[in-house]
């Protein structure tokens, strides 16, 4: 007769399977800023995020407000051109 598991035993160990793979699915939630063109202005608006957070005229006022969140969160500003490409990315992560 051979030496199956207790149906307990196999129960826990799926558990814990599936929640060892759910963990490691897991997006880590990222709060890099970023400088975008919006309407006659710029926006701040978190990656990952299709809400804008802040609007502003100016996109000197803009990245001012992005540095002021990536400073509080250690995260990154990524300054976009009018054109929409990437100009500038400042870090403020460890």
């Amino acid at each position: 007769m051979s030496k199956s598991k207790s149906w307990p035993r196999t129960l826990i160990e799926l558990i814990e399977l599936f929640f060892n793979s759910f963990q490691s699915r897991k997006r880590r939630r990222t709060w890099h800023q970023h400088v975008v063109p919006h309407e006659e202005g710029w926006a701040v608006r978190r990656e990952g995020n299709q809400r804008i957070t802040s609007k502003h005229r100016k996109q000197s006022t803009a990245i001012r407000k992005a540095k002021r969140l990536a400073k509080k969160y250690q995260a990154d500003v990524i300054v976009h051109r009018a054109s929409g490409g990437i100009r500038e990315r400042i870090s403020y992560g460890e």
